[in-house]
């Protein structure tokens, strides 16, 4: 296997071993360039949404109808559990996709005081493409990993991050 070119971390990580050479700075080689890639990733992700005239944040409510599967409905509050949002915040960026046609909010018919929220057709047809173009950049930024290394780097993020869930 051939070294890897050093990177921000590397020269971060240098940095500590002269001044405390009694650290172990592997967390931070790990969580340094996990806050970077997520950094990065973020961006580009935008980036992809943007050219669709959606946010990061529209895209997931948006995706979140998409894969409830047909009728694409949820109700608001399901919406807000699902996206870790404020009803408040739900709220907002109902609006702004209801006022771009691509979600519609009707009434509950087995709740009086309810709400539901339907992709449109627009939206469904948005959030198809949108996904696809999100998917296209983190398979761009996979490129250097072949299949079993990618895998391999699924699983340990999963083990990782149920270590650290509270």
């Amino acid at each position: 296997m051939h070294a890897q070119p050093a990177d921000p971390v590397d020269a971060i990580i240098e940095q500590w071993a002269r001044v405390r050479p009694d650290l172990d700075t592997r967390p931070m080689e790990v969580f340094g360039r996990i806050f970077r890639l997520s950094r990065a990733m973020g961006d580009r992700m935008e980036r992809a949404y943007r050219a669709h005239g959606i946010s990061r944040g529209e895209f997931d409510v948006l995706a979140t109808l998409r894969r409830s599967g047909e009728p694409y409905t949820l109700s608001p509050r399901e919406l807000s559990a699902t996206l870790m949002l404020t009803t408040g915040g739900t709220t907002g960026r109902l609006d702004k996709l209801e006022r771009a046609g691509l979600l519609r909010r009707s009434p509950d018919p087995h709740d009086r005081r309810g709400l539901k929220v339907t992709l449109t057709d627009e939206g469904l047809r948005l959030i198809d493409e949108a996904v696809e173009a999100g998917l296209a950049e983190e398979s761009a930024a996979l490129a250097g990993l072949d299949a079993q290394q990618a895998g391999h780097l699924a699983g340990l993020l999963r083990t990782l991050l149920a270590a650290t869930a509270e």
